[in-house]
């Protein structure tokens, strides 16, 4: 009952600003300004990203040096199967957003690699005509709905992130991830808490291993490697927000926000 009074609010509330915020893409595009964003808890967030490094060194580092390792064929399936997952989070984004297009273009995609295409590790839609995906999440809808970033923010684990966009990832569990529902919410006969953890932290080695040599590099050759990050992020935000298909230097076309979702 909660969840279903948080995601009621949380729609009407995004609609009253959309009514008062219109469409206007270059008021989107200023108030996504990377320099714009203001780095209002500089000190805490260098301490959490100082702990996200040695977790990184500890963790992810080496498991994506040994993921990296995989046969082309695996890897592929993997990541064809976390991108699967994913058009759960994306799908009811793309309702807010107003694009039932695509919301029923993916909705296909999901349904037909989910079947024939084997739990989504093979992308048995692309030879069908549905292509052009591209992630959506709760933080980005609220961007188009108006909705300032706020402060810049660092996670514990999670990494990179902003005010509004953390407050798009809570929503994930007040009912608004459909895999979170049916793993950990209601722990189903075939699928467990552990599906959806387990997810999380492929798609956080999944992705560091995708940028493997982008974040070694962008960390050797960076005089303030904490900022280089935080640009780094909050430009390829801005490109997601905007559906650009710009890549921004050093880094991989997949989302730096991927393992928040």
């Amino acid at each position: 009952m909660i969840k279903k009074i948080a995601i009621i609010l949380f729609t009407t509330f995004t609609l009253i600003v959309n009514v008062n915020a219109g469409t206007d893409g270059e008021l989107i595009l200023k108030k996504n300004q990377p320099s714009e964003v203001k780095d209002c808890f500089e000190k805490i967030n260098r301490i959490t990203f100082a702990f996200n490094q040695t977790l990184d060194g500890v963790i992810f580092q080496p498991a994506a040096s040994l993921y990296r390792k995989l046969p082309s064929p695996a890897k592929v399936g993997v990541g064809n199967s976390l991108e699967n997952i994913s058009h759960l989070l994306t799908i009811p984004n793309n309702i807010l957003q107003g694009d039932f297009k695509q919301a029923g273009v993916n909705t296909g995609r999901f349904i037909i690699n989910t079947t024939i295409g084997i739990l989504g590790i093979f992308d048995i839609a692309q030879y069908l005509g549905l292509t052009n995906y591209e992630k959506e999440d709760y933080g980005q809808s609220l961007a188009k709905l108006g909705v300032g970033p706020g402060c810049y923010v660092v996670l514990p684990v999670l990494g990179p992130s902003t005010i509004r966009d953390t407050m798009g990832s809570t929503l994930n569990f007040l009912g608004g991830d459909p895999w979170y529902n049916v793993t950990v919410g209601k722990d189903t006969q075939y699928l467990k808490n552990s599906d959806y953890y387990f997810s999380k932290g492929a798609s956080g080695i999944d992705f560091r291993a995708k940028n493997y040599d982008s974040i070694e590099n962008l960390e050797k050759n960076s005089l303030d490697f904490y900022a280089s990050v935080k640009s780094l992020y909050l430009q390829d935000r801005q490109q997601k927000i905007l559906n650009s298909r710009k890549i921004i230097n050093t880094q991989d076309d997949s989302d730096w926000e991927e393992i928040n979702q």
